[in-house]
C-alpha cells in the first residue's frame, strides 16, 4: 500500500510540475509568504503597523522624494531583535518633510513642507547632542508608491498588509479542516441517525449566506485580528465536510476497509490511518479554492469596517479608505491594493486548478 501510495505521489508530482500555470502560481504564493512574515525587513517604513503619518505630504505620485528632517527623541525604548524584524519598530524620532533648509554649525533653519504651492512655517533646531553629526538629521526619503491620504508610505502599507489577507488564508483553512473533516468523517462513516443530524446542521450552515454569517460571528466575538480570522475558519468548514462525508461513504464500501474491520482494528484507526489518507485529494484541492475565499472575505469584511482594525494595514481596508480617489485623479491608490487581492486569489484558484488535474487518476 504504501509502495503505491509513493509511486502515485511522484506521478501526481510530476503532473503538477509540468503545469506551468501552478509551479508559477506556488513560486508566486511562496514569495509572498516570504513578504508577509518578514514585511518590516523589506518595508521603507518599518514602523508599527507602517503608521508613519505627514500630513503635508498626502496623497502624493509614486516615485515622490522629500527631505526628511529627523529629530532625535529623549525617550528610550527596549525592543528585541526579533520582535523588530516580526511586528516593527517602535519609532521616536520625530519626521519633519522640509521643502528648504541651511545648516549653520548645530542649527538647521528649514521650511516646513506646506501641499498646493503654499508657504510652509520657517523654523529652527539646534542639535545639542555632540554624538550626532547635524547634516545625519537630513534625509531623503522617496515613496515608490507614493503616498496614502495620511501621508503614510503606500509601499510599506501594501507589504505589511500582505501579512493580514496571507494569514487568514492558513488559519481559516486550517480550523475549517479541524471542523469539517471531524463532521463529515462521522456522518460519512456512522450514517443513520448521525449522519442525519450532521447533515442538517451542515445545510442549515450552509443556507445562511457567508457574509452575513462571518459578519454576525465578528460581532459576537469583538472587532479585531484574530476574531475575524476564526469566524472567517468557522464559515469555511461546510463544504470541507461535504466532500469528505461523500467520500467516505464511497471509501468504507472498498475492500481494504473491510480487511480492516476484519482484522479488529477500531473506527479511528480505520477513519485516520486507512481511510483520510486515501480520499485527501479533493479535500486539497478545495482548501486551495478556500483560501482564495478567506482572502475575498476578509477583503470585504475590512472594507465595510469590521474586518482588522486601524492602523493595522490591510488591503481591503485601504480600498476603501480610497476608493473616492478613483474620481479624483488618483485611482492607483485604490487599485494597486486591489490588483494585490486579485493577483493573490488567482494563484490559489490556479494552484488549485493544477492540483486537481494533477490529482486526478483518470489522466
Amino acid at each position: 500500500m504504501s509502495t503505491k501510495t509513493n509511486s502515485l505521489s511522484k506521478l501526481a508530482l510530476q503532473k503538477f510540475k509540468k503545469n506551468f500555470w501552478g509551479v508559477f502560481s506556488f513560486y508566486f504564493i511562496i514569495f509572498v509568504g516570504v513578504i508577509s512574515v518578514f514585511a518590516y525587513v523589506f518595508a521603507p517604513d518599518n514602523s508599527k503597523h507602517a503608521n508613519q503619518m505627514h500630513v503635508s505630504i498626502h496623497s502624493k505620485a509614486p516615485g515622490f522624494s522629500i527631505n526628511m528632517l529627523m529629530l532625535p527623541s529623549q525617550i528610550k525604548t527596549k525592543q528585541g531583535f526579533l520582535d523588530k524584524i516580526f511586528f516593527g519598530k517602535i519609532n521616536t524620532v520625530t519626521e519633519i518633510p522640509i521643502s528648504e533648509y541651511n545648516i549653520n554649525g548645530n542649527r538647521i533653519n528649514y521650511t516646513e513642507y506646506a501641499s498646493d504651492g503654499l508657504k510652509g512655517v520657517e523654523k529652527s533646531y539646534v542639535n545639542k547632542d555632540k554624538s550626532i553629526d547635524t547634516e545625519a538629521l537630513i534625509t531623503t526619503k522617496t515613496f515608490y508608491l507614493g503616498t496614502d491620504k495620511y501621508g503614510r508610505d503606500l509601499l510599506s502599507r501594501i507589504l505589511v498588509g500582505a501579512r493580514i489577507s496571507f494569514f487568514i488564508g492558513f488559519v481559516a483553512v486550517f480550523i475549517s479542516l479541524l471542523i469539517g473533516v471531524f463532521m463529515g468523517s462521522v456522518a460519512g462513516y456512522f450514517g443513520g441517525k448521525i449522519d442525519a443530524v450532521i447533515m442538517w446542521f451542515i445545510n442549515v450552515t450552509w443556507s445562511i449566506p457567508t457574509l452575513l454569517l462571518v459578519i454576525a460571528i465578528t460581532l459576537a466575538l469583538g472587532k479585531g485580528f484574530w476574531q475575524v480570522f476564526i469566524a472567517v475558519g468557522l464559515t469555511m468548514w461546510v463544504e470541507v465536510a461535504r466532500v469528505v462525508r461523500g467520500q467516505i461513504i464511497s471509501a468504507k464500501q472498498m475492500q481494504y476497509v473491510t480487511a480492516a474491520r476484519a482484522l479488529g482494528f477500531n473506527n479511528f484507526r480505520i477513519i485516520t490511518k486507512h481511510i483520510l489518507p486515501n480520499i485527501m485529494a479533493p479535500v486539497i484541492v478545495i482548501c486551495a479554492a478556500n483560501f482564495a475565499a478567506a482572502i475575498l472575505i476578509e477583503s470585504g469584511l475590512s472594507f465595510l469596517g469590521i474586518g482588522a482594525q486601524p492602523p493595522m494595514a490591510s488591503w481591503g481596508a485601504m480600498i476603501k479608505d480610497h476608493y473616492n480617489y478613483i474620481i479624483l485623479g488618483k485611482p492607483y491608490l485604490a487599485i494597486i491594493p486591489g490588483l494585490c487581492i486579485m493577483f493573490l486569489v488567482m494563484a490559489f484558484m490556479l494552484i488549485g486548478n493544477a492540483l486537481r488535474d494533477a490529482l486526478d487518476v483518470k489522466n
